[in-house]
């Protein structure tokens, strides 16, 4: 119990510290928001009620304190372009990231699994060796890019499916797949990597000299200890994927946070850039922290 506890202090302390930084960051940047607001043509006047209203006449703690304070009860702030709330932009366009997210973390853990065990056990197949360096080259290549390839090919050449906009499911599994077809490729190499240490190990000759055949020694032993390890990428492939959802949803138009996080990044829009970056940070900690409590019920022995 205390190992839980100590973790969900870590996360708190952690998003504690990543309001503060991001409430800094975008407090201390040059420019007047108010004139932002207003446009360079507003009077004096017009801009000093403006700052009272967004009460940036305040010192910089009293700002923070009622920011955190809005925090806890949903109130984000007003956006400067939309001219509606920051929870509620927020809450329109998560359904769309969410849906991509999800289905991209499926594609990983699918692809990963699957192509990871297929390495593992052909990797004594002279004939299979060159399809070995598949995960290198979807590692390598960005997600844009691969976005711009699944474009040409399914969409220009076959015209299988949509590549702009949301007009159903359909919609997203090119984003999905240009989020996922990298994490997957880590995953796979993570679990190649670690059946090959799990061949090494004693249990696996005892399995042999007793008579089971390779197929039995994966899939009732190997695999299960094999797979363990690989849970700590879950973590780094949701943040991936979260990550690389600000280019992909712009590639392929679709409206939700990366799309968003662009759009307020160009118009200045510094309430909402800050609810995204709290957003987008609380959903990376709480990632690795519910990582962190999987390993921890797979592994009891992590607990110590």
């Amino acid at each position: 119990m205390f190992y839980y506890i100590k973790k969900f202090i870590d996360f708190i302390t952690t998003l504690i510290l990543v309001s503060v930084v991001t409430f800094l960051t975008f407090q201390l940047l040059p420019g007047n928001p108010a004139l932002t607001i207003l446009g360079p043509e507003a009077e004096d006047a017009q801009i000093a009620a403006l700052e009272q209203e967004l009460q940036l006449d305040r010192p910089l703690y009293q700002r923070y304190i009622k920011w955190v304070k809005g925090v806890f009860s949903g109130n984000l702030g007003k956006s400067y372009k939309y001219g509606q709330s920051v929870t509620s932009i927020i809450l329109e366009r998560v359904k769309t990231t969410a849906v991509l997210a999800g289905l991209s973390l499926l594609f990983s853990i699918g692809l990963g699994l699957f192509l990871g065990l297929f390495f593992a056990i052909s990797r004594k197949n002279p004939y299979l060796k060159p399809l070995f360096y598949i995960d290198q080259i979807f590692i390598s290549i960005p997600s844009f890019c691969t976005a711009l390839l699944l474009i040409l090919f399914f969409t220009v050449l076959l015209r299988l499916l949509p590549s702009i906009g949301v007009s159903g499911f359909s919609s997203f599994i090119l984003p999905a797949l240009s989020l996922s077809l990298g994490s997957s490729a880590i995953l796979a190499r993570y679990i190649k990597t670690s059946v090959d240490d799990e061949y090494k190990k004693d249990y696996v000759r005892t399995a042999r000299s007793k008579g089971l055949t390779e197929t039995q020694i994966i899939y009732r032993h190997i695999l299960r200890n094999a797979i363990i390890p690989s849970i700590t990428t879950l973590g780094l492939i949701a943040t991936d994927i979260f990550g690389g959802s600000i280019i992909v949803e712009n590639v392929f138009s679709l409206p939700g946070i990366g799309k968003l996080i662009v759009t307020s990044i160009s118009s200045r829009d510094f309430p909402l850039l800050q609810g995204l970056t709290l957003y987008l940070a609380a959903i990376t900690l709480f990632c690795n922290f519910a990582v962190d409590i999987l390993y921890s019920v797979v592994d009891p022995r992590t607990r110590n």
